[in-house]
């Protein structure tokens, strides 16, 4: 059976230009390999934004859980990484989907040892943002975001996520810097793959240690990998 890898859907919102339904077709997507997959690799950003309370979790996206459910029964290895707008998972994924969350992770498959990662903060241009991060993950403020009522701590963080999502869009990629942190990391760790997310740049590009490939995003191309006898193919969902 096959791998697959996709990343930076950012559910919850619909920036301009993104694809009709988009979340309806990442549902598809993954009717469509339960059964067919022996892993599904989610490289972060699932999300715009994700925060569980005690008893909440979002009830627009429950055909999604549904259907990570699905693949789970099916016999498939689910893993799900923290994106830099999904950092902050609590148990939902692991005890009721039963899926494995990570901040990276290597996984053996067809031969190949795999390492994933979403991305974010590996890049030197990155600083900003690993500084950010730091704040944000303060025990102190994810306790004091707990206390806010979901649908206002929803409506926050989409705010915020809308007016970042414009600075990011006006920053220039640097891949070199994604490509020698993953060089330099793989051969760090014996890995003959790396996958990246974050960029949201599709493609594979080769390294002195083996090979990088990215899936792209899930929101104006609904572009994926797929690894079969371990050889990498990037594939677009709106061409099936």
């Amino acid at each position: 059976m096959n791998a697959y890898f996709i990343s930076d859907a950012h559910l919850g919102i619909d920036p301009p230009g993104c694809v009709p339904n988009r979340e309806t077709r990442l549902v598809e997507f993954l009717r469509s390999i339960t059964g067919k997959a022996s892993h599904v690799v989610i490289v972060g950003d699932l999300f715009e934004f994700w925060y569980e309370y005690s008893y909440y979790v979002s009830r627009d996206h429950f055909k999604l859980f549904a259907a990570i459910s699905d693949l789970v029964e099916s016999g498939a290895e689910v893993h799900l990484l923290q994106g830099n707008h999904d950092f902050a998972y609590g148990d939902f994924f692991p005890k009721t989907l039963g899926v494995q969350v990570h901040k990276d992770v290597v996984l053996d498959i067809q031969g190949k040892k795999v390492l994933c990662r979403h991305g974010d903060g590996v890049a030197k241009s990155d600083f900003g943002y690993r500084l950010f991060r730091r704040i944000l993950d303060l025990p102190l403020n994810r306790w004091l975001f707990k206390q806010l009522h979901p649908d206002w701590g929803m409506s926050l963080a989409r705010f915020v996520g809308r007016n970042s999502r414009k600075y990011g869009e006006s920053r220039v990629i640097k891949m070199e810097e994604y490509l020698d942190w993953a060089n330099r990391t793989m051969q760090k760790k014996g890995c003959d793959v790396c996958i990246l997310g974050h960029h949201h740049v599709f493609g594979k590009w080769n390294v002195e240690s083996g090979l990088v490939a990215s899936p792209g995003d899930w929101i104006k191309k609904l572009t994926y990998l797929q690894m079969e006898a371990g050889e990498i193919s990037v594939l677009n969902f709106q061409d099936a």
